[in-house]
């Protein structure tokens, strides 16, 4: 019976997603909401950024209503320590509030990146202050436990780490949601088989409203096609959401579900294509002297278009790569060490960069020498 809490608002969080996202988009378009064009951006025509706006509200409001429900009716026993796990899920809604609020100021009239910064600080000490903090690397770098003073601010950067890689992987329809979305269900379903039930219900309505979303945001609405980015105020959100998730299974807290050797490995699994992407850009401005925050198309969606695919298959690439990420994982901590299977990450991910930068570079090679041979061409004509 366990799992009618979980489909019922899964189901709910689809049909929600199906009826506010086009009336947003309603509004958006009546209002002239949309997202500027402008060199680094990937579309060329007016698009409303404002999707994201839908997230929050079914979020707080179905994992509120479902909780009510199960535990006044005592429909079933989940078995939780409550005393333990709300107070982790209040600061959870109180971060995702303060970060919405950001996040359409930002979309709607622009926020400096200094102020998310301290604003994505902020909700990001809620966690610790809730008792959900990094406690267990599980030998990683042969270390097991971590004491507060160092799994706290820990916790804190790999939350602000986390929202600023799902920020920015927005780049592309359908990238970020389809990220967020495959990692829900993957960590849903594994919270579910650990019987984490709260824990499993939050990433299921989340990968719900995600699919209603993905849906209008890659295919559009109506005949006219018209689509909807998610904006700032999603993003973040997301980010946020994953990073409740992701410590949350990476925490070595029975209250939570019981302990698993490979737990923060198969965590963040999900999170190892935007992280390490964001990682490498940041390393190659730190590397050229140029600003560390300044928007370019260096990311991986950006080599992917400039190698010749089409968004969708760049998009849909990039998907099961992660998804990759993720089986592999799950897979290989069952037999090897939490630290060889983090090194074959790094390797591989190392050599599908390596990959992906050939085929760019071949790519923009062949182009130039087809420039060449035109301009050579037309010389000849006019002589």
């Amino acid at each position: 019976m366990e799992f009618v809490i979980l489909l019922v608002p899964f189901l709910l969080a689809i049909f929600l997603g199906k009826i506010i996202i086009p009336y947003i988009m309603l509004i958006t378009y009546k209002k002239r909401l949309f997202d500027p064009v402008d060199a680094r951006k990937l579309h060329q025509s007016i698009i409303p950024r404002l999707g994201g706006v839908a997230f929050v509200p079914i979020q707080c409001c179905l994992l509120a209503i479902t909780m009510v429900i199960v535990y006044k009716t005592n429909f079933v026993n989940l078995g939780i320590v409550t005393w333990e796990i709300f107070p982790m899920f209040i600061m959870l809604v109180c971060g995702m509030v303060i970060l919405y609020i950001i996040g359409i100021a930002d979309d709607l009239i622009g926020v400096s990146y200094k102020w998310k910064f301290v604003a994505q600080i902020l909700v990001a000490s809620l966690f610790p202050l809730s008792g959900l903090w990094i406690n267990d690397l599980y030998g990683l770098l042969f270390i097991t436990y971590l004491p507060a003073w160092v799994g706290i601010p820990f916790t804190i950067f790999v939350v602000v780490l986390i929202i600023n890689a799902i920020n920015l992987i927005d780049g592309l329809d359908g990238l970020c949601s389809g990220l967020v979305g495959v990692g829900c269900l993957v960590l849903g379903s594994l919270f579910a088989y650990y019987q984490a039930w709260i824990h499993a219900l939050l990433a299921f309505i989340t990968t719900g409203i995600l699919i209603s979303f993905f849906y209008y945001n890659v295919f559009g609405a109506s005949k006219r096609r018209r689509r909807i980015f998610m904006g700032d105020t999603g993003s973040m959100t997301l980010g946020y959401t994953m990073a409740f998730l992701a410590i949350s299974f990476a925490m070595n807290n029975f209250a939570i579900k019981p302990f698993s050797e490979g737990a923060i490995v198969v965590a963040f699994s999900i999170l190892i294509v935007p992280v390490f992407d964001v990682a490498r850009v940041i390393f190659i401005r730190w590397y050229k002297g140029l600003p560390l925050f300044k928007a370019d198309r260096s990311h991986l969606h950006h080599k992917l278009l400039r190698s010749g695919m089409s968004h969708k298959n760049a998009m849909m690439s990039i998907l099961a790569l992660s998804l990759f990420f993720c089986i592999f994982n799950i897979v290989t901590v069952q037999y090897i060490s939490n630290n060889i299977v983090v090194l074959l990450d790094l390797i591989l991910w190392g050599s599908f960069t390596l990959i992906f930068n050939y085929i760019v570079n071949k790519k923009k090679g062949q182009l130039e020498l087809n420039d060449k041979k035109e301009d050579n061409v037309n010389v000849s004509v006019i002589n």
